[in-house]
C-alpha cells in the first residue's frame, strides 16, 4: 500500500521530439493521448491577479516565493491551506522533495531531522474531503497543487510547486495556485531546505 502524500514524477522533457501517436494509451473505451510537455503549451497566466484571490507568501532559506491562491477554482482546498497557514502549521517545515520537475513541502514529520527516511510519508491529520480538479488548469511551470496518496479527495497539508510542465499529472491533482513571484527561488530549493514561515496576504476587496 502506498504511504504518505506524493505527486507522480513529471515526464522528462527529453522526449519532446517523439511522435504524439507513439504515446497512445487505451483506457477502457476511451482513447487517451499522453502528450509530451511541448505538445501542450503553457496556460496563459493573467498579468493581473484575480480579485478575491489571496497570496500565500513562503519565506524560505533561499528567498521569498509568492503564490496566488486560486480560490475561484478550488475554494475548499484554498480555505483548507489558508487555515493551516494561519495556525502556523508550515513554520519550520522542510522541503522533503526537491527534484528536476518539482519541489514539495507540508509534512509535519520534516521538523525532525532524525526521520528523514519518513519525510513525505506521514498521513495527514486532516483531509479536505473533496477533489476540486479543474479541466482548465494544467501542470505547467509555476503551478501549485495538492499531493495525495492516490485519492485526490484525501489531500491534506502537502503541496508541490512545478518547475517544469508535466501533462501526465493533469486531471489527477487539485491545483490551488500559481507562483507570481520567486520562481528563481523555487529553482534553487534543495532537499531539507527550511520553510521559515508561511503567511497569507488577503486580497483587496472587490
Amino acid at each position: 500500500m502506498k504511504r504518505g502524500s506524493f505527486v507522480g514524477r513529471p515526464e522528462p522533457q527529453g522526449r519532446q521530439l517523439l511522435l504524439i501517436m507513439a504515446s497512445v494509451v487505451v483506457a477502457g473505451s476511451a482513447l487517451v493521448l499522453a502528450l509530451p510537455a511541448s505538445a501542450v503549451g503553457p496556460a496563459p497566466v493573467p498579468s493581473i491577479q484575480a480579485a478575491g484571490n489571496p497570496t500565500l507568501v513562503l519565506d524560505t532559506v533561499r528567498g521569498v516565493i509568492e503564490i496566488e491562491l486560486l480560490r475561484g477554482d478550488a475554494p475548499k482546498s484554498v480555505d483548507f491551506i489558508v487555515a493551516l497557514v494561519e495556525k502556523n502549521f508550515y513554520r519550520g517545515l522542510r522541503f522533503h522533495r526537491a527534484e528536476r520537475g518539482l519541489v514539495q513541502v507540508g509534512d509535519s514529520a520534516s521538523r525532525d531531522v532524525t526521520r528523514k527516511d519518513w519525510w513525505g510519508r506521514s498521513a495527514p491529520t486532516s483531509t479536505i474531503g473533496v477533489a476540486e480538479i479543474s479541466k482548465k488548469l494544467i501542470h505547467v511551470r509555476g503551478i501549485v497543487g495538492l499531493a495525495h496518496t492516490g485519492n485526490p479527495q484525501l489531500a491534506g497539508s502537502q503541496f508541490y510547486i512545478m518547475k517544469e510542465a508535466s501533462p501526465s499529472l493533469n486531471g489527477k491533482y487539485t491545483i490551488i495556485g500559481r507562483v507570481r513571484v520567486g520562481m528563481p527561488v523555487v529553482d534553487t530549493l534543495k532537499f531539507a531546505d527550511v520553510l521559515k514561515q508561511a503567511t497569507i496576504k488577503e486580497a483587496a476587496p472587490k
